[in-house]
């Protein structure tokens, strides 16, 4: 649980804004479009049903809601992602209503919503009590929550687990990675009856160095992380996560497959 008085989290949570709006994370974001195809299948979205996408970047899950036919309404904190989530879904001929929103306050009635999705993204916000109550608070009794959640042993877990190593994150906000664990994401729902399944989505690209320096370049924490970092600093990051690849990667000839575990959680509101 965090530690942190209302100050505290407020202040941490705008450096995560300004975390999150560096870069370009839709780079990144669009190659994850597999994982809210997955998720929206996992919960059955049905075609005129509401639901709404929490910290939903530049749009995967909203997306894949929008093309079941639901009414989809698409939030985060970055208002630059949710106008390329915008600007994919015109491209697509696809309605989706935006709204720039704290995933810790949903600006939303009690039980508005069918299903409540969130990949990748409700997992980072500073206070997750608050954002699990959220969650639960805005789906209807009956209704689902989707989360797709990267897990502390998984690729991205080690590669989180390696940048913090070498830029810590602010002391008393709890670990992101922890949602990606069966027994604390059911404690953040309450009110719901959760089911987790491991799953794993793959990163493609064409070396370890190319997957490192598009993250260093697009992926906010990453490259808020270089910044932060001496000369040395950005050796021993680079080299650690160059191996990490290096001894995940499942193909030959250079190429990179590194298959990376995130917790896919499908609760039910009671």
């Amino acid at each position: 649980m965090s530690t942190l008085t209302a100050e505290d989290l407020a202040a941490v949570k705008g450096r995560q804004q300004a975390t999150w709006s560096s870069g370009d994370y839709a780079v990144i974001g669009t190659t994850l479009q597999l994982v809210g195809e997955n998720l929206c299948e996992a919960v059955d979205v049905a075609a005129g049903s509401a639901v709404l996408d929490v910290a939903a970047g530049n749009g995967n899950a909203s997306l894949a809601a929008a093309r079941r036919g639901a009414a989809v309404v698409a939030t985060d904190y970055v208002d630059t992602l949710l106008a390329q989530a915008a600007r994919r879904a015109e491209a697509e001929g696809l309605v989706l209503h935006t709204r720039q929103a704290d995933a810790e306050a949903l600006p939303f009635d009690d039980a508005t919503f069918d299903t409540v999705l969130s990949t990748f993204g409700v997992m980072f916000t500073p206070n997750p009590p608050q954002s699990g109550a959220e969650l639960v608070r805005v789906c209807r009794p009956g209704g689902r929550i989707a989360l797709a959640n990267w897990t502390p042993e998984g690729f991205i877990g080690q590669m989180f687990k390696i940048v913090g190593a070498h830029v810590p994150p602010p002391a008393g906000v709890p670990s992101p990675l922890a949602w990606g664990t069966e027994q604390r994401v059911a404690e953040l729902l309450p009110g719901a009856d959760v089911a987790v399944t491991r799953r794993h989505f793959t990163f493609r690209y064409r070396s370890a160095e190319d997957w490192f320096d598009s993250f260093r370049t697009y992926y906010g924490p990453l490259l808020k992380a270089w910044e932060a970092l001496d000369e040395g600093g950005r050796a021993s990051l680079r080299s650690q996560l160059v191996d990490l690849v290096d001894g995940a990667n499942r193909t030959q000839g250079g190429a990179m497959a590194v298959d990376s575990e995130y917790l896919e959680v499908v609760a039910v509101r009671r």
